[in-house]
């Protein structure tokens, strides 16, 4: 094999599905990666599974494999993705349904665990990296505990032939890296082709973001089609050098300059991005526009895998209430200013709601800046008024003030919405790698 040709399928949780359908079709790839998990979609898992033990997986999982599994059994492209999110076992239990719905008998299916790591924090008491202090001080109570695996996880269900491989908390650019490994013979102490394969990861991970998406501004950046974005593939050499490109007919640009803005997207040291894998090293990564969306890159290597591996904790935070309103029209900021001072007082005064506990957002008068300029004079104002509070009653009386200035005033206030949801508080600590330990589960689709 000299390449290996790795399709994006989705950034995160909430991505389209036709690109990757449209990749499945006709991108001729090995492998189709799915990337749907972030801390707050992890935690949102957690929440679900909590709720129902049934639950925690990407609620779209079903979605995707329906739009491409016919299309990669009978390319024989295999798929990775991390939609198991809190619950692998019962998301690849999905995916198998879906599989025997379209037919596809003799699919083999992986689920790896080994991400839940709530007992081990647990006895471990590390500490908190926001606080600074040990777990054991913390008064919220603690409900999950999701540790990053690196590629070492996936290649084991790779070895054994998974068509489709489910994961929880992975590295997002594990997901990449651990089909390259497979396939390529990497070792696991050449930190240089991990580094590498990094760099290929983190590029994909995003999907349509290094085709145009996050990129486009249509003064400064224009992208054509953006309606029809194409998801990117990269063809990728043993060497780890690569070339990134998107399928003829399809919306964005995949250029030197979208590349660029990917390599740095979240990452705070371009020389030393830590993941479970490698600490690579993107100071030397060089693109070359080969053609048309056609971009080489080389250049990324790497250091040693850290002893330790980030944890996603998720803590049992009260409720969050929230309520919006808009105005609009003459002196409309100055009526969400009063509306928000209505609220804010009968919130502390009548149900002893604390101050701090309050959140006040002007949307569409500087919200975003959060005080750091003045506020124009908008032709209109949302208001939105939020709080966190123990108990999910209490949040339902933030929304319920907030709708009630309909007819108490100030005037000309409208499209007024509610809502109240529990919060899972996120933290993060790490463990000795040591003490994670994934395991692969596969299953067959009868024939």
């Amino acid at each position: 094999m000299t390449t290996l040709r790795l399709g994006a399928g989705a950034g995160f949780a909430g991505d389209r599905i036709d690109p990757a359908a449209d990749l499945a079709r006709r991108g001729e790839l090995d492998y189709l990666v799915f990337e749907c998990l972030g801390e707050r979609t992890v935690a949102a898992g957690q929440a679900r599974r909590l709720a129902d033990p049934g639950a925690g997986y990407d609620p779209l999982l079903a979605a995707r494999m329906r739009a491409v599994l016919g299309h990669t059994a009978a390319a024989g492209t295999r798929v990775v993705t991390n939609s198991g999110a809190a619950n692998p076992l019962a998301a690849a239990d999905v995916v198998a349904g879906v599989a025997a719905e379209l037919g596809l008998g003799g699919l083999r299916i992986a689920a790896v665990t080994g991400d839940d790591v709530l007992a081990a924090v647990s006895a471990a008491d590390p500490v908190v990296w926001e606080t600074g202090q040990p777990l054991s001080a913390h008064p919220e109570e603690l409900v999950s505990a999701n540790a990053y695996l690196g590629a070492d996880a996936v290649v084991p269900a790779l070895q054994q032939d998974a068509d489709v491989v489910v994961t929880g908390r992975l590295a997002d650019p594990s997901l990449f890296l651990a089909p390259l490994v497979h396939a390529f013979g990497w070792a696991w102490d050449d930190p240089e082709l991990l580094g590498a394969g990094t760099a290929v990861g983190h590029l994909l991970e995003c999907a349509g973001q290094l085709t145009g998406g996050y990129f486009a501004d249509p003064v400064t950046k224009p992208v054509p089609d953006l309606a029809w974005l194409g998801f990117p593939y990269a063809d990728v050499s043993a060497d780890g050098t690569a070339v990134f490109g998107k399928l003829p007919g399809t919306g964005g640009v995949l250029d030197t300059r979208t590349c660029a803005e990917q390599l740095l997207y979240e990452v705070g040291d371009p020389g030393a991005y830590v993941t479970p894998d490698v600490v690579a090293d993107f100071g030397g990564v060089r693109f070359s526009q080969l053609g048309p969306d056609r971009v080489g890159v080389q250049g990324a290597t790497g250091t040693a895998r850290p002893d330790e591996l980030k944890v996603t904790l998720g803590f049992r935070g009260g409720w969050l209430g929230e309520g919006q309103i808009s105005y609009a029209g003459p002196r409309s900021l100055a009526r969400a200013q009063l509306a928000a001072d209505v609220v804010r007082t009968r919130l502390r005064d009548l149900h002893g709601v604390p101050e701090d506990a309050v959140l006040v957002e002007l949307i569409g008068a500087g919200a975003a800046f959060r005080g750091l300029g003045e506020p124009g004079d908008p032709a209109e104002v949302r208001l939105r008024v939020a709080a966190r509070v123990p108990q999910r009653e209490l949040a339902a009386v933030v929304g319920w003030e907030v709708e009630a200035l309909y007819t108490n005033g100030p005037a000309g206030g409208g499209g007024a919405r509610r809502s109240e949801t529990e919060v899972l508080a996120i933290r993060s600590c790490s463990l000795p790698r040591t003490a994670v330990r994934s395991e692969v589960h596969l299953q067959e689709v009868a024939r």
